[in-house]
């Protein structure tokens, strides 16, 4: 189903194309979206710097070939009478310099090729192929990137060509889901992302699916046990509003005045009495906030789990240059994400706080460098603020009610730690003692010793 917007015809499956314009600016383009060690699909193809790569995909093409049942002229046969279709699935601009030939052959080398990576990656068998370990992980971030994908049809149709095709299935939904070393899985009691698009465009396409799941499910995770007053409706945020860095890393919003869902820092939030915990669900749209005893004592914001390493960057910027494509209709579901966590990240502390809420696990190195890297990919992000309106609305109105607020502050800066808690306590105590033995002193009763001074008293002076 398409639709037409501005004049560019969008849908749910867009065409494989290169990183938009918007991004081609970006000071480390080349290290977060380009290929590392090997090109696949068009885009890439024939650069000089991936030629080694070549070889190696010809091997993993010919070891699939042979496990297929299949020759290469059946497999190149089946493909070349697909061309048209597949062709269809790439922006005409990265295919035009190709004859259905060429194309079918870069096709059926590139598809091959990463089926049987996949599935030794899987059996992990890279040593008896002759790759090392370094050039399987670059492999691997290669896998992920936009202008790296060919079409899900395509592994589609080579997979049922094969008489291990049920193996092949199988690799790459594991495959998939160890790629979720960006969410940790687990087996909490909270729904899972494991049921990803039925009709991926591609494996960047099936890796967003899964990592998000339905693009209903965060409506139908929302908490109700919330019940914070909802005396103003926060403003509808128009499409042009964002979150931006300004050139010292200040965070800055062109329309906080008026935006009462702007989020704050994860050590703000827990000076205002707002703690952070790891969300029972693995999905990243699984962001909420409650409360519990009584209104505003304690918020919690619960966010999903995020490994952070070298591989991060490259694949949430990738997975934004995805949605970001104007031929695709989506929801903005992993730039809202980042977007979200970045609003809560701006310096080490706040990575501290997350890393001790087992929210962030830091495999990149120091949590300076994890601030900076979010910092940095989270710069200029639209996101759909529809996404998580009613989290910040809550926020914000929790972070409102003046005296919650001191009271988290109170929280924050007297009971940080047991000794603090002690000596607190024991300052309490030591005024009531003292309150109690002034008041003793000035308004107690006469007790017996009293009555019986008086009395030798009035008899000591009668004697003399």
């Amino acid at each position: 189903m398409f639709k037409e917007e501005n004049g560019v015809r969008i849908s749910k499956t867009p065409k494989i194309q290169k990183v938009i314009f918007l991004l081609r600016d970006h000071k480390e383009f080349v290290k977060y979206y380009e290929p590392r060690v090997v090109s696949l699909g068009p885009i890439h193809h024939g650069n000089e710097k991936y030629q080694l790569a070549e070889t190696f995909k010809r091997k993993l093409a010919k070891v699939f070939v042979d496990s297929s049942g299949k020759t290469i002229e059946e497999i190149c046969k089946a493909v070349d009478g697909k061309i048209k279709e597949l062709r269809e699935c790439f922006e005409e601009e990265v295919t035009k310099k190709y004859n259905d030939v060429d194309l079918a052959w870069i096709l059926v080398i590139d598809g091959c090729a990463i089926l049987q990576y996949i599935d030794l990656a899987i059996s992990d068998k890279f040593k008896d192929s002759g790759i090392k370990n370094d050039s399987v992980a670059y492999c691997q971030q290669d896998l992920f990137l936009l202008e790296n994908q060919v079409p899900y049809a395509l592994l589609e149709m080579l997979m049922k060509l094969s008489k291990v095709e049920k193996a092949l299935r199988n690799s790459v939904k594991e495959f998939i889901k160890r790629n979720h070393h960006m969410v940790l899985m687990d087996n909490s009691s909270g729904p899972q992302p494991e049921k990803p698009s039925e009709n991926p465009t591609h494996l960047l396409d099936l890796l967003r699916s899964s990592l998000l799941g339905p693009e209903n499910a965060a409506k139908k995770d929302e908490k109700t046990e919330v019940n914070l007053p909802t005396n103003q409706e926060a403003p509808k945020a128009s499409n042009n509003e964002r979150t931006t860095h300004s050139s010292n890393g200040t965070k800055t919003n062109p329309q906080r005045s008026s935006d009462r869902q702007s989020c704050r820092t994860v050590q703000e939030l827990k000076a205002a009495g707002i703690h952070v915990k790891r969300s029972e669900a693995n999905s990243l749209r699984n962001i909420s906030f409650s409360t519990k005893l009584i209104n505003y004592l304690p918020g919690v914001l619960s966010l999903p789990p995020l490994i952070v390493d070298d591989s991060t960057g490259p694949r949430l910027l990738n997975l934004i240059a995805y949605e970001m494509c104007l031929d695709f209709d989506n929801d903005f579901g992993i730039t809202s994400y980042v977007s979200f966590l970045d609003s809560l990240i701006d310096e080490a502390n706040d990575v501290k706080e997350l890393r001790k809420a087992h929210v962030l696990f830091n495999l990149l190195g120091s949590d300076k460098e994890v601030a900076k890297l979010f910092n940095e990919i989270g710069t200029d992000l639209v996101p759909d603020l529809a996404q998580h309106k009613q989290v910040r609305t809550q926020i914000q109105e929790y972070y409102d009610k003046k005296w919650g607020k001191w009271l988290g502050e109170f929280v924050h800066t007297h009971c940080r730690s047991p000794w603090t808690v002690l000596a607190f306590l024991g300052a309490l105590l030591a005024l009531a003692l003292s309150a109690t033995q002034t008041w003793y002193a000035v308004d107690s009763p006469p007790g017996p010793c009293d009555k019986f001074c008086e009395k030798f008293n009035q008899n000591f002076r009668k004697g003399y």
